[in-house]
């Protein structure tokens, strides 16, 4: 459209300005027929789709654009479509153009609308093309992929279309039968909960260990514990768990009833009423007023605004914060459907996850219009800044693309868990073979007195005490024998500790707590708290070795600042020192609600307002034109029309940028609308008719738009990532070669100082490539099948020959506290990898400013093109560096042997040299000079896909730090899963984008930050926070903390329950092997669900070993979880060697003391209840380093808890242990036998203790002593109060 050239008849009226609007509810517009007021329904909780799909925040998918029209609005009134009334549209964003009825046919193929697009940080749904093959090598490595990483192949053909008749549902759905509108996120039903639950609790192998053991014991021959009693332990924790899945599904259902209880305007017979949501069905025709949230899928028919534009929010959807843009087809608004039978027809794809896309067509009037991603509402999204929009439904239900992509992140286990379970197993060998020894010893022991079975005990075949005399059932010695194995069994059951799950579950419950409630925690600046979205894997945070880091938002704060230009080969921003520009020239960046201020360079400035029309006054004029012109960027007016006033609404913070130095140098953007922009040059307003747009795409790399100005001149603005638009400029004249020269160095320049940059073009085209493109671009934007590809094709007509105009370079700052973070985790033995969509020089840059790398570091750069050159650098690196790191890493652990324990540094101040020097593990093969791995992502592609992932990994584990520049959501994954597959070193992934979803996941420790690429990291993450400096916190105190506490209450678990198992073993032995206990039924039972599991729970969130001050202070504590040494095969058989002491003090005291007294056994049995909880208490608390008021209440009040339990068991006159306890506290002899027990079974575990701490300390007890002698001098040099002065 131009207004010099008569292409519009008549002329529009005046364009639209869009205003903010105050959330309201509105009744009939015009055609509704009828007044229907609705008020916003109350935010429901529960339900919000949860997205899986991952894209990389360099290339992400934008699916808006900015919208308005020369038309005004009309009411809708029924009309016979003229046979020349052609319309065109945009594929990428199909926003409809109308044209004149008079026009020859020639100048309206012209005439073609456009949509918008991305910035190189989002993309296009095309890049799923692009970066799936590098996904197929995934399936090599057997792990299971998220389904979200690659979509399915939704071609549109008629074989496979949906069709939805619009305001028609009973044809919709009479053939097709398509899903309703309700929504069910819960996983059970009244009917199912109990089988389901019970399946899925029984997925854990030992609750059907104890499972058989309840069923042996309920037969007779078996029954050595009471029926009932046996399934208590059992049906406890399965109770508790099914109790808290129950709470959880209940909450399930109650969201979901609110969600399809809510109600919507439906049309109905001729008018909208209100219809619940779940009785919603596909082509029902509905109207969503400001404020509300959409029901389902809806493709828009009109809206409030006259042009059809729509603003949305897509929180509960991808989390992210920014208004999108959608449009209602000009061809619908400017239409009636009231009283007809039929409007229109949709074929649109099937059900799929991918919201970054939406191919359709729809037949209206009896034209085929294109629809896509810029013209259907998703559910979960809320209408914002637009009065009302009117839709028809395409997907209900589970069917919407929110639906299908609420997948929840895969489930993760703890590596300690994974210990446990080999530890588990050797227990139960012990148990096999302490259960086999009494089986052999009672087939002896009954063999030996076959005569005498009649009276001997245990075994005696007659009873005695009853009249008339009764057998007991003797089966003889081979089945006897295996009856004896198998009561064993259920005597020592609980060998396998069945309480320590519920322990852990509650410990990490409570570990999590403090967590959040870390002030330290806690970003000011966005509010965000620290979360923990996974309760299985907090002490894993305690051992990682590797962490994968995204840059973009996570090390640097994603807010964009113009910084540098370079216009027709010369440089702007460096002539003056930055601080002077912005303290002498800058202009308040208000319209683009930053704090920000943009630097204005004089220079520069002066150019722009020259009167001459010399090539670098109109390149200049030019440059800034595109940056003003093409982008998504929507100018939103305040209540005066005044510039200043202005706000941009992007979704790209690298357009905002760029739109705010436009302004800065007096090129506002002040209006877009559908068909034209209007940009204030210098107070002059200059409209742009829009004949066209090209989106961005991962292809591509790049965007163009086709404008007519004033003077009906055409130009196509292109702008894009170096790489992709240096191929593509005219080479025609040495002039162009000197420009492109000047420009590339340049962007190295900008680059090196960590910018992000852009290159922009532009050139004019003729009538008669206009009318060649816009001749392909309408086959292609009405293509069913590879419209994409079409699309490309299409835009290559345009995107060729183009005259450099010049290149940008944008800041994004880093994050506080970013260096200190990455320098603490590096010393404390910490790999971190940065994992970027950025180019080579940018990432480097930031490398550099972070302190990732180092001026010292040999840099290894592997940039090749091919699978052979990949290879070739590859095996040159490795023997080049690899090789003689190896030898050198000898070396080096040689000199280790000399060097004095580093943490005596500690006691001797900071001066100390030998507190730098420990190696770890992978790090002594780190030469002198580290290396540094550079890598980009076309390397990557032949790398990952080919057989050469073992020369990288050997490459990479030998380098300090790995640096992978220009990276695919995909290979991001590639390269965690090249670590995690070859390696037992934990892994962490930390991002902020879509994404970096996929690294997450794949990362053994997910972490998301809550940054300005909203909020898909955070959902798909195991711990979300506010800031990357946090990492350094949460793994340096929480993760040690954590770590230590799980390790230790693991190993006493095993402990606690071995050393009861095995009192009862040696009791066994002397009883004939007869498997009779002299404990109750009860007391068995309670021993680890009662009596000892408080002190565990709470020490195990309580305890500290160091505090934080002294872990931040020395990072390489750390390494003590790399090292394995509070949970290590050595430490498991020193606890079993020390319960073997402690079990066989517990049974032989009593012995020695009663000896010559006379004792029952149910007596017996209650001195070794009471003196087993003691002792492992005491055991307990010689390990606990913090002690505070609720660790002393249950530790100590966990043996008053054995006390009173007793005393009430033994109160009971039907229990055979009735008044037992009351005659033994009687006795000094009951007393004094407590007391040897445990001084006995004690000392040789104080013994070691005191030696190992006073010759052979950890690095950890030598720590805690520097913080005791650290605290003695401070309350020594602390100022005494003046006693005399007072």
């Amino acid at each position: 459209m131009s207004s010099g050239h008569p292409l519009l008849s008549p002329p529009g009226p005046s364009p639209v300005v869009h205003r903010r609007r105050s959330p309201r509810s509105l009744g009939s517009v015009g055609f509704l027929g009828r007044n229907v007021s609705f008020s916003s329904s109350d935010a429901e909780e529960g339900q919000s789709g949860y997205l899986d799909h991952e894209e990389d925040k360099e290339e992400e998918a934008s699916g808006a654009s900015v919208v308005a029209t020369d038309f005004g609005f009309s009411p809708f009134v029924r009309r016979h479509p003229h046979p020349t009334d052609k319309k065109f549209c945009s594929a990428e964003l199909h926003i409809p153009q109308q044209f004149s009825l008079a026009h020859p046919a020639k100048e309206r193929r012209r005439m073609v609308s456009w949509g918008a697009m991305e910035l190189h940080n989002n993309i296009h749904s095309a890049s799923s093309f692009e970066i799936s093959v590098s996904g197929e090598k995934f399936h090599k490595s057997g792990r299971a992929r998220s389904k979200s990483v690659v979509f399915e192949d939704n071609l549109l053909c008629e074989e496979n279309a949906r069709f939805v008749y619009i305001n028609d549902p009973w044809k919709t759905n009479d053939k097709y039968e398509f899903t309703g509108n309700e929504i069910r996120t819960s996983k059970y039903t009244l009917i199912t909960f109990l089988p389901k639950n019970l399946f899925i609790q029984f997925h854990r192998v030992a609750y059907l260990y104890f499972l058989a053991i309840a069923a042996l014991n309920q037969l007779p021959p078996l029954a050595v514990f009471g029926r009932t009693v046996s399934l208590f332990p059992l049906l406890f924790v399965l109770c508790v768990t099914a109790i808290k899945d129950g709470y959880e599904d209940w909450r399930r259902h109650r969201s979901d009833r609110n969600e399809n209880n809510r109600e919507a305007l439906v049309l109905q017979h001729g008018e909208f009423q209100m219809k619940k949501w779940k009785k919603i069905q596909a082509g029902e025709v509905v109207k969503i007023h400001a404020d509300e949230s959409i029901p389902c899928d809806i493709v828009l028919l009109c809206t409030s605004d006259p042009s059809g534009l729509a603003y949305i929010e897509t929180m509960n959807l991808d989390g992210e914060s920014n208004l999108k843009t959608r449009y209602a087809r000009q061809e619908t608004v400017s239409s009636a459907f009231e009283g007809c039978s039929e409007f229109g027809l949709i074929k649109c794809e099937q059900p799929n996850r991918n919201i970054y896309e939406f191919t359709a067509t729809m037949e209206f009037n009896g034209q085929q219009l294109p629809l896509s991603q810029s013209n259907i509402v998703l559910r979960g999204c809320q209408l914002k800044n637009t009065d009302w929009i009117i839709g028809v439904v395409v997907y209900a239900g589970q069917e919407t693309k929110a639906m299908l992509n609420s997948a929840v992140s895969p489930c993760k286990r703890s590596k300690l868990e994974s210990y446990m379970n080999r530890e588990t197993m050797w227990l139960s060998i012990f148990l096999f073979i302490m259960c086999l020894v009494v089986a052999l010893g009672s087939g002896l022991w009954l063999k030996r007195h076959k005569n005498q079975l009649d009276t001997a005990p245990y075994y005696r075949k007659h009873d005695f005490n009853k009249a008339p005399h009764k057998d007991y059932k003797y089966y003889g010695i081979p089945l006897e024998s295996l009856i004896s194995f198998l009561s064993s069994i259920i005597v020592f059951q609980i060998m396998i500790p069945i309480s320590l799950y519920i322990t852990m579950e509650l410990v990490r419950l409570g570990q999590s707590y403090f967590m959040i409630e870390d002030r330290h925690m806690y970003d000011e600046s966005s509010g965000s708290r620290f979360q923990c979205r996974s309760l299985n894997i907090n002490e894993d945070l305690g051992q990682v070795r590797y962490v994968f880091s995204d840059k973009t938002g996570t090390l640097t704060e994603n807010k964009m600042e113009f910084r540098r230009a370079s216009i027709y080969a010369k440089n702007y921003g460096s002539s003056l020192p930055m601080v002077d520009l912005i303290k002498d020239h800058s202009v308040q960046d208000r319209g683009c609600k930053r704090k920000s201020q943009v630097p204005i360079d004089l220079e520069l400035m002066e150019l722009l307002h020259k009167k001459v029309t010399g090539d670098d006054r109109i390149a200049a004029h030019e440059f800034f034109l595109a940056l003003a012109a093409c982008n998504t960027v929507i100018p939103i007016h305040g209540a005066e029309e005044d510039i200043g006033a202005i706000e941009y609404q992007g979704e790209s913070p690298d357009e905002q940028a760029l739109v705010c130095a436009a302004r800065a140098y007096g090129y506002t953007l002040f209006e877009r609308t559908s068909g034209h922009v209007v940009i204030d040059v210098k107070g002059e307003k200059l409209r742009l008719d829009v004949i066209g747009l090209h989106e961005f795409d991962s292809v591509r790399k790049r965007m163009s738009v086709v404008i007519r100005l004033p003077n009906n001149v055409v130009k196509v603005l292109v702008k894009g990532a170096d790489t992709s638009m240096f191929s593509i400029l005219a080479k025609d004249h040495e002039r162009g070669d000197q420009l492109r020269r000047e420009t590339q160095n340049h962007l190295i320049e900008y680059s090196q100082q960590g910018l992000r940059t852009l290159v922009i073009a532009a050139k004019d085209l003729t009538v008669a490539e206009l009318d060649q493109w816009q001749e392909r671009y309408e086959e292609a934007s009405t293509s069913l099948i590879d419209r994409a590809a079409k699309l490309r094709q299409t835009a290559s007509l345009v995107e060729c020959n183009l005259n450099l105009l010049g290149a940008t370079g944008i800041e994004d700052k880093l994050q506080d506290g970013v260096p200190e973070a990455i320098e603490a985790l590096r010393e404390a033995g910490i790999k971190v990898w940065v994992l970027t969509g950025d180019k080579q020089e940018t990432a480097i840059s930031i490398g550099l400013s972070c302190r990732l790398l180092t001026t010292d570091m040999r840099q290894i750069i592997i940039n090749g093109h091919s699978e052979d050159d990949c290879r070739t650098l590859l095996t040159d690196a490795k023997a080049k560096y690899v090789t003689r790191s190896m030898s050198e890493a000898d070396e080096s652990v040689k000199s280790e042997n000399e060097i004095v324990n580093p943490y005596l540094a500690m006691v001797y101040g900071p001066k100390s040299s030998a507190i730098q020097k420990l190696p770890y593990q992978e790090d002594v093969m780190i030469s002198c000079a580290p290396l540094a791995l550079i890598i980009d992502g076309n390397s990557l592609v032949y790398i990952l896909e080919k057989d050469l992932e073992a020369d990288l990994f050997d490459l990479a584990i030998a380098c300090r730090v790995v640096l992978c520049c220009r990276v695919a959501p995909l290979q991001k994954a590639g390269i965690v899963d090249l670590i995690k597959s070859r390696t037992d070193d934990m892994t962490l992934a930390i991002g902020d984008g879509a994404n970096d979803v996929s690294m997450i996941q794949m990362a053994d420790v997910g972490v998301g930050i809550s940054g300005q690429e909203g909020r898909q990291a955070v959902m798909a993450s195991d711990f979300a926070m506010g800031q990357f400096q946090f990492l350094k916190r949460l793994l340096l105190v929480h993760g040690h903390w954590n770590y230590q506490r799980v390790a230790y209450l693991v190993l006493y678990n095993f402990y606690r329950n071995a050393v009861f198992v095995l009192m009862l073993f040696w009791y066994i032995l002397c009883t004939a092997f007869s498997t009779t206990s002299a404990l109750t039924d009860w007391s068995s039972v309670f021993y680890s669900v009662i009596y000892t599991s408080i002190p565990t729970i709470v020490v195990g969130i309580l305890d500290k070993d160091l505090s934080h001050r002294t872990l931040l202070k020395h990072p390489k504590l750390y390494g003590s979880g790399h090292r394995h040494e509070a949970y290590n095969m050595r430490l498991f058989w020193f606890s079993m060697i020390d319960t073997l002491w402690q079990s066989l003090a517990l049974f032989y005291v009593p012995l020695l003391t009663y000896k010559e007294g006379a004792i029952d056994i149910w007596s017996i049995g209650s001195l070794w209840t009471i003196a087993v909880v003691i002792i492992v208490n005491i055991h307990l608390a010689m390990d606990i380093q913090r002690w505070v008021f609720v660790t002393h209440l249950a530790v100590w009040g966990s043996i008053v808890i054995t006390y009173a339990c007793m005393v009430v068991l033994d109160s009971i006159p039907v229990f055979p242990n009735y008044g037992t306890i009351y005659h033994l506290v009687t006795t000094a002899r009951y007393w004094l036998t407590i007391l040897l027990i445990t001084v006995v079974g004690l000392l040789p575990r104080f013994l070691v203790k005191v030696m190992s701490q006073v010759f052979w300390p950890s690095d950890i007890q030598i720590a805690r002593e520097v913080e005791k002698l650290d605290k003695k001098r401070r309350a020594y040099l602390r100022p005494k109060p003046d006693h005399d002065a007072l």
